[in-house]
This record gives structure tokens, C-alpha cells and sequence, in this order.
């Protein structure tokens, strides 16, 4: 398979794939809970989401990307989150352009996370090997989402806890109009999930969890290639997908023939 090369016109593609699936959970959420208060604005060439305090999704993602950002288009996403009485979080791509990144320290922000973006090809004839012994993966109905979405917030559990507000974001982000959800089985029973984004050709592998009874058992690699091979027969060309640096995720998704395209940012700051 071979090697993708990093530009600016892939790193744009990877990043807004990834927001686009943000943004339709934040207008899910709108629409079905309209006194969330869920809101999307469009800046910097990217997005600045929020779908409550403290939400997963509450951040912004792709922005300087299109070129320099002014002061004053960084000030409208500090007031975006300001306004709501949120920190600010950005997801940032080392590609950004340097302007971007130079109001970052100009302001006072502190780097809060580091999150490897990795990536491949999508070839037409992927296959899905056979899972291991007593593993199963299948693409779930709509009306197993309730059942989905605790079982993937409790495998993200020691990084955030299940609250009542994660478990309706988890579930409206599985009902986004182009997200499919998988969920797996270790001798018939629950394991993990995860789910697989479609956006222009680009195939978002992400939200995957396993419950901790459930590791070192083979279900995060069944998984990514249930998703793989579904990502092909949609007639996606690129698979993405995110994962701590070091991490037992990163490992299981680099063998899967992923590479690491670039190691994202995450910028924070709490707005008074």
C-alpha cells in the first residue's frame, strides 16, 4: 500500500471530515434538545462547536487552514465559547498557518492534550479478515443505539465519566445522517463499539471503546476492519483515525496499515 504525503490540501481534508461529524451532532442536539444550547459557527476555515460544558465534542477543529487568521477572527472564537461560559479548546494541525498559532501564545493558552492523526488508503476490494475465536461485529439497528452508546461510554469511562449529558451526546452524535455504529460481542457478550463516519470519500473511524473485561481479546482490530471493509464497499479512497501517541489504540490502528500523518495540538484556555 502506498505511503500517503502530507500537504495542506490532505491535512484540510482529514480535519473537516472529522468536524463535519461534530457539527451534525451539535445540530442534532439542537434540534431534539433546542435548551441545550448546542451552536456551530463557522471560522478560520474550521469550526467552533459546542454541545454543552464539558462535552467530548465542545471544541473547535480545523481552523488555519485557509490562510492567516486575524485578531479579530480569533477574538469571535474566544467569545464564541466566552459567551457560554466555556474554556476554550482547539484542536490544532500542524499545518495551521503560523499566524494562527501565534495568537495562541500571544494569549496565554497552555497545550492540554497531543492526539496522533492517522491515516490510509481505502482500496476497492477491502475484505474483512475473520475475527478471533468468539469475537463478533455487527453494524447495529437505530433502535440499538440506547444500548451502543452506554456500552461506548463505559469503555471511555476512565477518561470520561458517564454522565447523563455524555450519553445523550454519544447518542446523537450515532445519529448523525452519515455515521454508522458497530457494536461488538465477546462470547455473545457486549464489548465495545465504534463508529464509522462518511464524509467526501473520507471514512472517520472513530468513537471505538472496549469494555475493560473485554481487552486484549481482538476487539478493537475486528472492529477497524469490519470498518475498513465497510468503508470500501461505500466507495471511500482515505480511512482516518485518532488515537493517543504510545497508546494500545495507536498500535492497533497502525497495524492495520494506518501511518501517522501529523500529531495534533490541543490549545486550552479558561475565558473569565
Amino acid at each position: 500500500m502506498r505511503a500517503l504525503l502530507l500537504n495542506l490540501e490532505l491535512a484540510r481534508r482529514v480535519e473537516l471530515a472529522e468536524a463535519q461529524a461534530a457539527v451534525e451532532c451539535a445540530e442534532a442536539l439542537g434540534r431534539f434538545r433546542p435548551a441545550s444550547g448546542a451552536a456551530v459557527r463557522r471560522l478560520a476555515g474550521g469550526f467552533a462547536v459546542y454541545c454543552g460544558k464539558g462535552s467530548p465534542i465542545t471544541q473547535a477543529v480545523g481552523m488555519g487552514l485557509d490562510g492567516p487568521v486575524s485578531p479579530e477572527e480569533f477574538d469571535r472564537l474566544e467569545e464564541f465559547y466566552r459567551s457560554r461560559g466555556e474554556a476554550v479548546r482547539v484542536e490544532t494541525c500542524p499545518l495551521a498557518d503560523p499566524s494562527f498559532i501565534e495568537h495562541f501564545a500571544e494569549r496565554g493558552y497552555r497545550v492540554t492534550e497531543f492526539s496522533n492523526v492517522m491515516a490510509r488508503q481505502v482500496s476497492p476490494d477491502e475484505t474483512c479478515p475473520q475475527p478471533p475465536e468468539g469475537v463478533t461485529v455487527e453494524k447495529i439497528a437505530k433502535d440499538q443505539i440506547d444500548l451502543w452508546t452506554l456500552t461506548v461510554s463505559q469503555g471511555f469511562a476512565e477518561k470520561f465519566p458517564v454522565s447523563q449529558e455524555l450519553l445523550e451526546v454519544m447518542k446523537l452524535f450515532a445519529f448523525g445522517p452519515k455515521t454508522e455504529c458497530y457494536l461488538a460481542r465477546v462470547d455473545e457478550k457486549v464489548a465495545g463499539g465504534g463508529t464509522l463516519a462518511l464524509h467526501d470519500g473520507v471514512a472517520g473511524l472513530f468513537g471505538a471503546s472496549t469494555l475493560p473485561v473485554a481487552r486484549r481479546r481482538g476487539v478493537q482490530t475486528a472492529l477497524l476492519q469490519r470498518r475498513l471493509a465497510r468503508a470500501s464497499q461505500a466507495g471511500s479512497n482515505l480511512a482516518v483515525s485518532i488515537a493517543q501517541p504510545g497508546s494500545i489504540s495507536q498500535r492497533n490502528i497502525v497495524q492495520q496499515g494506518f501511518q501517522v500523518l501529523y500529531t495534533r495540538v490541543k490549545f486550552e484556555k479558561t475565558m473569565e
